[in-house]
């Protein structure tokens, strides 16, 4: 149980941040202060990795502790069943408030899943259970407005970011004036930076698009791709390079809107200190997965380049040392981490393990651990895995030729090495650590199944109260350690 001792706990999680967008994370031409002043006080971990890159699946991975396929969750249209705890029950359990406010794409009518409150919900049209995806080889997004609607003016999410930058705000005042009172563990969600690219004019004058740094592989030919990319990119309207102008105005929109999200996050941490809570409170800041900004001629995520799967997190407060870690991390190590801050007894066979340990035992051959991530939505006909050991990145592809990187000579991943026999041992070690953790094939299968039918649900119910989506009941399939 926790005691007055106990600290309280902040989480600020952004959507669509790739952490070379910023500061602290080597990007010079990107102001970003507060995250980079919280940075300096605490542990950033270099390669951390969401578990799939694409919004709900990504965020119920992150509030349960497991992967997409231990829980069922497959796509934007997948709500969490209600009898799979999330880390907001066992802090309720421990005596803790939790609260969320903001942005946590939470599907259907179940929207607390533990936390004790909510400050501020999700917008309406992203609770919807009518967003399974269209996996066939003709379907299209109906545009790539998700890069030219950019430039600077009132983007879609600002209001909504700035309510719950106030409520935090008013939250953490009020606390201040308890301090008697339980301690407490906060969740708030911002939608920045995620497109539409409509950018506050302050923040986009930031950055002058005539002279930004494009990215190496920004104009890359479609033709000349994996097919499993070239599909990515015939969906999302992104086969043919932008014209270099929009590529620029989207880039410096892209930036601005980081700039701002860190912004807000600047408020929310001056509160902090204003009220004296920051003295026994700890801050994490994380985003549930990157964005390609033009790499590759990509936008958006529902990939396993380094822009979209890599995310920033940070861990800063009370009892938390300065450190920088090399190790491979992910989203499903938060929910260990936020209990063991807590003083709280983790449940049996979560994948992931504690983050402060992980950095307290130093850096050993930057190998130990691997990253995993999976993805079964729009863009990609079949399922697709990654796995991250070391410098190394194995990209699973059912039905198609893998694809292997060392992410550190080849930064841009450019240079496939799965084809190239003297790599041979890397990429059966690599894809015996996928078998460890899932069967590729059967669970391509179930989420096919899984979405075959809650179409069918979805059709058959569109003048009832809401569209059936199917979830199951099995127990978690625990990863092997």
């Amino acid at each position: 149980m926790s005691s007055s001792h106990s600290p309280n706990i902040i989480l600020i999680i952004s959507d669509e941040h790739d952490p070379a967008v910023t500061g602290c994370y080597g990007n010079q031409a990107v102001p970003t202060p507060h995250l980079d002043g919280l940075a300096e006080s605490g542990i950033v971990f270099d390669n951390a990795y969401c578990n799939n890159p694409i919004c709900v699946p990504s965020r119920m991975s992150f509030l349960t502790g497991r992967y997409c396929h231990q829980i069922n969750v497959w796509d934007n249209g997948s709500p969490l069943a209600d009898h799979l705890p999330t880390f907001a029950h066992y802090f309720e359990a421990a005596g803790y408030e939790s609260i969320l406010c903001g942005r946590m794409h939470i599907v259907g009518e179940n929207r607390l899943h533990g936390f004790g409150r909510r400050l501020f919900d999700d917008m309406d049209y992203w609770r919807s259970y009518r967003q399974s995806p269209r996996r066939t080889p003709e379907s299209r997004r109906g545009s790539n407005s998700h890069v030219t609607e950019c430039g600077p003016g009132k983007g879609h999410w600002q209001d909504y970011d700035e309510t719950v930058t106030d409520l935090t705000c008013r939250f953490l005042r009020a606390r201040s004036e308890r301090p008697g009172e339980a301690p407490w563990l906060m969740v708030s969600g911002f939608m920045n930076p995620h497109f539409p690219l409509t950018c506050p004019e302050e923040f986009y004058r930031l950055y002058d698009p005539g002279t930004l740094e494009l990215p190496e592989t920004w104009n890359e030919p479609w033709e000349n791709q994996h097919p499993v990319i070239r599909q990515l990119r015939y969906f999302f309207h992104n086969d043919r390079p932008l014209p270099e102008d929009l590529q620029r105005q989207a880039q410096a929109s892209y930036f601005g809107l980081v700039s701002y999200t860190d912004h807000l996050v600047g408020k929310i941490l001056q509160t902090l200190e204003e009220t004296g809570l920051a003295e026994n409170t700890v801050v994490i800041y994380c985003s549930d997965h990157g964005e390609m900004w033009g790499h590759h001629g990509i936008w958006q995520k529902q990939c396993f380049y380094e822009p979209a799967v890599r995310v920033p997190l940070i861990i800063s407060g009370q009892g938390v040392t300065r450190k920088r870690v090399r190790e491979n991390v992910s989203l499903v190590d938060v929910m260990p981490t936020l209990l063991g801050l807590g003083g709280i007894e983790p449940p049996q066979g979560l994948p992931g393990e504690d983050l402060v340990a992980v950095a307290e035992e130093g850096d050993p051959g930057h190998g130990r651990r691997v990253a995993f991530s999976e993805y079964h939505a729009q863009g990609m006909l079949n399922a697709g895995y990654m796995i991250k050991q070391g410098e190394y990145k194995y990209c699973y592809y059912v039905g198609h030729a893998p694809q292997l990187f060392n992410t550190a000579e080849d930064p841009e991943e450019v240079h496939d090495l799965a084809p190239v026999p003297q790599y041979e041992g890397v990429r059966r070690r690599l894809h015996e650590r996928l078998l460890a953790i899932v069967d590729p094939e059967a669970v391509d299968r179930e989420a096919k199944e899984n979405q075959r039918l809650s179409g069918l649900a979805r059709t058959r119910n569109v003048t009832g109260p809401k569209p059936a989506r199917v979830t199951s009941d099995a127990p978690f399939r625990d990863a092997p350690p």
